[in-house]
C-alpha cells in the first residue's frame, strides 16, 4: 500500500511495527561492523539503541506515542550534544541508512518520503568538524 489515503498514517501504510523494525534491524547491521560509527554506540548491545530508533521513528511517522511517554521530546541535537557528528560520521550513518531503506521495498513514493526525513535528519545533527580540518 503506498500513502495515498489521507485518513491513514505513514506508519500504517508502510506496515506499522514490523516495517519499522525491519529498517532499524537492517540499520544496526551495519552500524555493527562501521569502524566509525561503532565507537559512538557506549553499549555493547545495540538492542536498547535499535528499541530508541524504533519508537522515535514509529512516533514521528504516526505510531505509536511510545517514545515520547518515555523519554519525553526527541531533543535529537541535544541527545546527539555528546557525539562528535562529523560530515564524514553523517555520511556513513546515511550509508547503513540507505541499504536499510531500500531493504523494505517500499513504493517509490514512500521510500522517497522515508529518505528524506532521513537525510535531512542526518544533515541537521552535524555538530563537529573533521580532525585536521580549520
Amino acid at each position: 500500500m503506498t500513502f495515498t489515503d489521507p485518513a491513514a498514517s505513514f506508519y500504517a501504510s508502510i506496515g506499522g511495527h514490523e516495517t519499522f523494525v525491519r529498517l532499524v534491524d537492517a540499520f544496526y547491521a551495519g552500524v555493527a561492523v562501521d569502524e566509525l560509527l561503532r565507537p559512538m554506540y557506549p553499549e555493547e548491545d545495540l538492542g536498547p539503541a535499535a528499541r530508541r530508533l524504533t519508537m522515535f521513528l514509529e512516533q514521528y511517522w504516526g505510531g505509536p506515542t511510545t517514545y515520547g511517554e518515555e523519554r519525553g521530546h526527541p531533543r535529537l541535537r541535544a541527545r546527539h550534544a555528546l557525539f562528535a557528528v562529523t560530515p564524514r560520521a553523517r555520511d556513513r550513518w546515511l550509508v547503513h541508512m540507505r541499504a536499510a531503506v531500500e531493504s523494505l521495498g517500499l513504493a517509490p513514493l514512500d521510500q522517497a518520503a522515508l529518505w528524506d526525513y532521513l537525510e535531512r535528519a542526518a544533515h541537521s545533527l552535524i555538530n563537529a568538524v573533521e580532525d585536521g580540518a580549520s
